[in-house]
């Protein structure tokens, strides 16, 4: 079973990119972020364990490993984009909070099998998806109803 180390130093080999310390530095962290992660964020962690990495190698080999499906980039509205690990993570999709940014997570093998058989149905070669579904959260909608309370 292919590392996510091995899976960069592949991908950087076959596109012709040169195999840096920096580069496998930003992937040690991005594989071992919990959650979902602003790029800056990444590139703060990096710093104050120490790290010389420069913010433009951060973001860079972030797009690295998003082409190389390391990573998923969510673009979340208003909040720009969260990265989160994808090698060893099972395929899921997002509720999207247009107001704070917030992430949820979530599986439906329904969903996954109504978009194979609408593929199939098309006569479409179904290779990936992105599901994100954005609206309000619960401490966002919570937050508007007592706001609106209070004016009345």
């Amino acid at each position: 079973m292919p590392t996510a180390e091995q899976e960069l130093k592949d991908y950087l080999r076959q596109e012709g990119y040169r195999l840096t310390p920096e580069r496998f530095e930003v992937l040690d962290a991005v594989m071992t972020e919990p959650g979902h992660f602003e790029a800056d964020d990444l590139f703060l962690h990096l710093k104050e364990n120490g790290s010389k990495v420069s913010r433009a190698t951060v973001y860079k080999t972030l797009q690295i490993l998003e082409e190389c499906d390391l990573v998923y980039r969510q673009r979340v509205g208003k909040h720009g984009s969260r990265y989160e690990k994808a090698f060893g993570r099972p395929h899921h999709d997002h509720l999207i909070c247009i107001h704070c940014g917030k992430i949820v997570e979530f599986i439906d093998p329904v969903i996954e099998d109504r978009q194979k058989n609408i593929a199939r149905l098309h006569e479409f070669e179904f290779v990936s998806h992105s599901h994100q579904l954005f609206g309000l959260c619960s401490d966002c909608r919570s937050k508007k109803h007592n706001k609106q309370n209070t004016l009345i």
